[in-house]
């Protein structure tokens, strides 16, 4: 399976600690064990900023970054090797390892850090760390600080300035590396061939976590811990909830059923949406939809390259959409002025996209100064237009009540355009029918 190489983590490093201010220091936390219930954890996490940084994939550790320091730059800090909780938890990479496999300079006890870490603060005037991420660790550093104080009159410097990490580190994160790119490619074909799955299982009488079960199969055979956010699948009037969560209704003959899934692979999501009938054949008002927002989808891809503003693909599948619903006799009145009263947001109510990387809703600023950023190859962004009629909604039509349809790809920002990282799963009216169709000719 693709994984970031070790050299990369370096990379990122020396590319971080050439943007802090010089003498200063960089503390990030592992990302803390989460509890499910009683003494049952979540399955472990790490930090997305934290894992940019090291490729370190364990609890109870903090990372040091000294710009300069000639004993080392790269400092971790992680639990000791322990046999008796290794039998019971699993391996851990001790100091040794965190040196030897994960690129430190040294390591030491998270036991010792009360005792090593301050001294390490000693004449360094800024500190970058995650303020407010975690109040316990805001506390942490704090007492380290306060101990460099104490020292002032030994004529020891403490620290001044406190400065969030993520406006020097975030800006590194939304531009992707080919070795990023690569992993990301390969968890947009797994989670490509879990839609795949999801499409040819569907039939009538069976509940959504059915096709739930469908794609996480999927993307453990792929190698995928876990999925890159909780998985959406809702059949009928439910894909006019946005965030469905249950995952448990009948799936009925004749409804539409949009899956909104994907899978992550060594910290990298994928994000895809498909929408098709239950039982292989959209009806005519269920196509008319469905043909609308796959117009917009495929349009959004002509507003993505260099020089493109963040905002145009978004404005594009607006334009597509208010057009295509003026069409359907679902609004009534000019587009422009539909738009610009934004006529539209009771059937599309959210933006086209995202940032996509590490973070299914990646960081990154969508705005420079108060303009749409303007895209650089490396950037990869989610292309997710919809349409959903509300079944409640008496201002239209009882045959288009209850439709909701989205249509998601994953793409990356390249020299001349873009590139689609999710193209595997069909989304054509015929080649979904056509897949559902061979299916049940083989079932």
């Amino acid at each position: 399976m693709i994984r970031i190489p070790q050299d990369e983590y370096a990379r990122r490093r020396a590319a971080l600690m050439a943007r802090m201010e010089p003498g200063s220091i960089a503390i990030l936390p592992a990302a803390p064990l989460q509890l499910r219930n009683s003494d049952v954890e979540h399955t472990y996490r790490q930090d997305s900023d934290f894992q940019y940084l090291s490729g370190f994939p364990e609890p109870e550790a903090v990372l040091v970054l000294i710009p300069g320091r000639d004993e080392g730059q790269y400092i971790l800090f992680c639990r000791d090797r322990d046999p008796e909780r290794e039998l019971w938890d699993g391996r851990r990479a001790g100091q040794d390892g965190a040196v030897r496999d994960h690129g430190a300079d040294d390591a030491f006890s998270i036991r010792a850090i009360d005792e090593l870490l301050p001294s390490l603060m000693e004449s360094r005037r800024r500190v970058y760390y995650a303020v407010g991420q975690q109040d316990s660790f805001d506390q942490q550093v704090m007492g380290w600080v306060n101990r460099v104080r104490a020292k002032v009159r030994q004529g020891v410097t403490a620290p001044s300035e406190f400065v969030a990490l993520a406006p020097l580190l975030h800006p590194l994160r939304l531009r992707k590396s080919e070795a990023e790119l690569a992993v990301m490619r390969y968890a947009a074909q797994v989670s490509a061939r879990a839609h795949v799955r999801a499409m040819q299982a569907s039939r009538a009488g069976l509940y959504e976590y059915h096709l739930e079960a469908e794609l996480d199969y999927a993307f453990r055979k792929g190698g995928a811990r876990l999925p890159a956010y909780g998985s959406i699948v809702a059949a009928g009037r439910n894909a006019c909830i946005l965030h469905y969560r249950e995952n448990d209704a009948l799936l009925n003959d004749g409804d539409l059923v949009l899956i909104d899934a994907g899978c992550e692979i060594d910290c990298y999501a994928s994000d895809i949406t498909r929408t098709f009938p239950v039982s292989g054949r959209f009806t005519s008002e269920q196509k008319a939809i469905y043909e609308l927002v796959l117009k917009a989808n495929l349009e959004a891809f002509r507003h993505i390259a260099p020089g493109k503003r963040w905002n145009d693909a978004h404005e594009a599948t607006v334009r597509v959409i208010t057009a295509g619903l003026v069409e359907l006799g679902l609004l009534q009145g000019e587009v422009d002025a539909l738009i610009e009263r934004e006529a539209y947001k009771p059937f599309y109510m959210h933006r086209a996209g995202h940032w996509l990387g590490m973070d299914v809703h990646d960081v990154g600023d969508y705005k420079v100064n108060g303009v749409w950023r303007e895209l650089e190859p490396g950037m990869c962004m989610t292309v997710e237009p919809g349409i959903y009629i509300a079944p409640d909604n008496e201002q239209v039509e009882p045959r288009w009540r209850g439709i909701g349809v989205r249509i998601e790809d994953d793409v990356v920002v390249t020299a001349s355009g873009c590139e689609i990282l999710t193209g595997d799963v069909p989304k054509s009216v015929a080649e979904i029918e056509a897949l559902m169709a061979g299916n049940r000719e083989h079932a």
